[in-house]
């Protein structure tokens, strides 16, 4: 892959934004205000949809970045690949060195390269991994303070830095056929077992409209941080490398527009190890590639609940192709349960599924308010499956609901599933029922629970067969 050669210097980046800096007026700034904000924005009516784009026309939308030409070489910074010495400071001298020239390529040769904390990446920057090349970052949390700007489970907060990160950085590539290695693997598992008290003090303040800034979780928390995560990013190229053992959800984008996958293999053993995430993010394409999950292998989000609202941006034309995926805990594909910005425009195609709990899983519940609509899922084949589509209304709510998300106009087509325990499962509530959802060429060769269908109105089957039978939707009421 070559990528396009910017003729003049990047403008200098903004600096990732670091809690004992930022005034409480700048946050305001980049995140958005308080609580009156969220409380108006949750009882307003969704806007009119806009028209369906041809989303198979977005990898033409798509601008490679602009790279300068200019490249430097972590081994001729005096780094050493013995997987033993700190190879960090000698990476960000690098990196800040490229910076300083309006960007450019840095290499990482073969070799393992140990990295006692966090990699931050900047405008106009290509970190491109050699095949044979391991960046292996340290298990140790307290070298992944000072805390960063991010998102925990769709909540703003400030926490420990993902091993991999970018705030507000434009024309960025990782590139390459090397390996990230998050090395998360006790921090995963030990750090979620303590988690709670500061999940749940987080989800209250976002709640309750606790200023962002006052958000600070860090040294002596338990919240877990991701393996790659771009934050306000935009021109985002990940391609052919391979991400391993994240201490969290493995690759994440928060508000990010135009990003482009491909060719990545992501795996990730445990719970909450999501392989890509993308979030309040708009014109994703994520193709070719191989995910491997103990939770979602896809999570399309939005924010969660008031912060949700707060923000209001939604995660828009997004193009699912051509993945390989496998799930032992949750879904293949899922949107939500972190939707109340809202997603709209979501086409997946071509995907094939060996063992997940959920082939495609929509989510939400009575806590989210949101609009998920004008989401298309073709040519999608499974193996073996507990739910082969699954839409629900009701899952996990942890308040007194009263914000009932609206699903809306949903089209599966052309879908194969060999076996699952139940074929198609659309379970609404009284008064937040599904609306126009359509089945056409639907195909499960075995299940033993056909369909699991409440609360749905404008569902309309043609031609699908479970079971060798071919079925029809309840009546309406």
């Amino acid at each position: 892959m070559i990528l396009h050669v910017s003729p003049m210097p990047l403008p200098p980046p903004a600096p990732p934004p670091f809690a004992p800096r930022l005034s409480r007026r700048r946050f305001l700034g980049v995140v958005g205000g308080g609580a009156a904000g969220f409380l108006a924005t949750s009882s307003v009516a969704a806007p009119p949809a806009a028209p369906w784009p041809d989303l198979a026309s977005l990898p033409e939308r798509l601008p490679p970045p602009r790279i300068p030409s200019r490249q430097l070489r972590l081994d001729a910074l005096g780094a050493s690949a013995n997987g033993t010495a700190d190879a960090l400071p000698a990476l960000r001298k690098g990196l800040q060195e490229l910076a300083r020239a309006g960007g450019g390529r840095l290499i990482v040769p073969p070799g393992t390269w140990r990295l006692d904390g966090p990699i931050h990446l900047t405008s106009g920057i290509n970190l491109h991994l050699d095949e044979g090349a391991v960046l292996r970052f340290t298990p140790n949390p307290p070298l992944y303070l000072p805390p960063v700007l991010t998102r925990f489970e769709g909540t703003e907060l400030f926490n420990h830095s993902p091993c991999l990160y970018a705030y507000q950085a434009h024309h960025i590539a990782i590139t390459g056929r090397g390996i990230i290695d998050g090395n998360g693997a006790k921090v995963c598992t030990e750090w979620r077992q303590q988690q709670r008290p500061d999940r749940d003090r987080l989800r209250a303040m976002g709640a309750e409209g606790v200023p962002v800034a006052q958000r600070v979780f860090g040294a002596g928390h338990f919240l877990r941080y991701g393996l790659i995560q771009f934050f306000g990013c935009s021109q985002v190229l990940l391609e052919d490398f391979t991400a391993l053992n994240s201490p969290f959800w493995c690759i994440h984008t928060v508000a990010c527009s135009q990003v482009r996958a491909r060719r990545l293999r992501v795996e990730g053993d445990h719970l909450n190890n999501d392989c890509f995430d993308p979030e309040s993010s708009s014109e994703v394409l994520i193709e070719d590639c191989f995910f491997r999950s103990g939770d979602d292998c896809i999570a399309i989000k939005s924010g969660r609940d008031q912060d949700g609202w707060r923000l209001g941006r939604p995660s828009e034309d997004i193009l699912i192709r051509n993945c390989e995926l496998h799930s032992t805990g949750a879904a293949a594909i899922a949107i939500g349960s972190e939707m109340s910005g809202g997603v709209r425009r979501v086409r997946v195609e071509n995907c094939r599924i060996g063992r997940a709990r959920q082939g495609f899983n929509c989510k939400g519940n009575l806590d989210r308010g949101g609009v998920v609509e004008q989401v298309r899922v073709r040519g999608l084949t499974a193996e073996s499956v507990d739910e082969f589509i699954q839409l629900t209304l009701d899952y996990q709510g942890l308040r007194v609901g009263g914000h009932a998300p609206r699903f809306r106009d949903f089209e599966f087509r052309g879908l194969h599933c060999r076996e699952a325990v139940t074929g198609f499962s659309a379970l609404g509530v009284a008064g937040a029922e599904f609306a126009d959802l359509r089945l056409e060429d639907v195909t499960v060769d075995r299940a033993r629970q056909p369909t699991v269908i409440r609360h749905a109105r404008s569902l309309r089957f043609d031609r699908v067969r479970i079971n060798g039978t071919e079925m029809r939707p309840p009546p309406a009421g």
